[in-house]
C-alpha cells in the first residue's frame, strides 16, 4: 500500500530566546526591569540567546545521529525558529545539507500573543482586569489574549498545514522546527486530543526549549504514531516556558 502520511515527523520547539530568559516562564514580564532587553521588538524578529544556540548545535548532532537526512526542514520564519534550525543543520555535511530543501510556513507561527505582548503583571491586570476570569471560564485552549489567538485558531492553521503535508510528501521525512503553543496544536490534531485535554500541558509535559518530538508512520500506512515526546539532548542553559 502507498503511504498516504510522512514517513517521520520531527517536530522541535525553538532553543531559549531573550524573551524565555526575561519571561522565565511567566505569562507577563515581572517588572519593566525584566523586559527592558527585548522592549518593542516584534515577536517575529526575538533572538536565540547563546545558550539557545548551544542547545540547537547540541540537539542537531543528536538529531542528525538518529533520524539522518530529511527531504524537507520547515520554519515559521520566527527568527528564533530559523535559528534553531540553522544551529541543528550545522550537525550536517554540506553534502547533507544539499539534500533538504529549507522552506517557511506561516502556518506553524506561535499564536498571536495580542496586546498584553510587552506589558508587565500589573499593567495587564489593571488593562483587563476581567481577563483571568474570562481565563478560568473558556480555558487554555479556547481563551483569546486580548487581540491575540486562541490556541484553538492556532489549530486550524496546523491543520491547514498537516493536509499539505499527508498531500505533497506522502513517505518522506519531515522536521518543523516551530514553537511551544503550536506543538500543542499539533498534539491536538495528531492525537486526537478531546478539549479537556488540550486545556492545559499535562503535568511534566511543558515542551523544553528544543525538546524533540516524533511522529513514525504506522504500518497501515494510514497514520503517524506518536514515538517519542519532548526528549532533551543538550546539557547547557535551562528549560524555559512561554514564547
Amino acid at each position: 500500500m502507498e503511504p498516504r502520511r510522512p514517513a517521520l515527523l520531527v517536530l522541535v520547539r525553538h532553543a531559549e530566546s531573550a524573551r524565555n530568559q526575561a519571561k522565565k516562564g511567566s505569562v507577563y514580564f515581572a517588572d519593566d526591569a525584566a523586559r527592558q532587553v527585548v522592549r518593542g521588538v516584534p515577536d517575529h524578529l526575538i533572538d536565540l540567546t547563546a545558550d539557545g544556540h548551544k542547545q540547537a548545535a547540541q540537539t542537531g548532532h543528536a538529531i542528525r545521529d538518529r533520524f539522518g537526512v530529511f527531504d524537507y526542514v520547515y520554519t515559521s520564519g520566527y527568527a528564533r525558529t530559523v535559528q534553531t534550525a540553522e544551529g541543528i543543520l550545522g550537525a550536517y555535511t554540506p553534502q547533507e545539507r544539499e539534500q533538504m530543501r529549507l522552506r517557511t510556513n506561516i502556518f506553524v507561527r506561535e499564536r498571536d500573543p495580542g496586546f498584553a505582548y510587552d506589558m508587565t503583571t500589573a499593567e495587564a491586570e489593571a488593562a483587563f482586569p476581567w481577563l483571568n476570569e474570562y481565563w478560568q471560564t473558556f480555558g487554555g485552549f479556547m481563551a483569546r489574549p486580548p487581540g491575540g489567538e486562541s490556541l484553538a485558531d492556532v489549530t486550524g492553521r496546523v491543520h491547514t498545514f498537516l493536509d499539505t503535508l499527508f498531500r505533497d510528501r506522502p513517505g518522506q521525512k519531515i522536521m518543523v522546527v516551530t514553537h511551544g503553543g503550536t506543538l500543542r496544536c499539533f498534539r491536538f490534531l495528531l492525537e486526537r486530543w478531546d478539549y479537556q485535554r488540550a486545556q492545559r500541558w499535562p503535568a511534566g509535559q511543558t515542551p523544553a526549549n528544543c525538546g524533540v518530538t516524533t511522529y513514525r508512520l504506522a504500518a497501515s500506512g494510514e497514520q503517524l504514531e506518536l514515538e517519542d515526546y519532548n526528549r532533551v539532548y543538550w546539557t547547557v542553559g535551562s528549560a524555559t516556558d512561554g514564547i
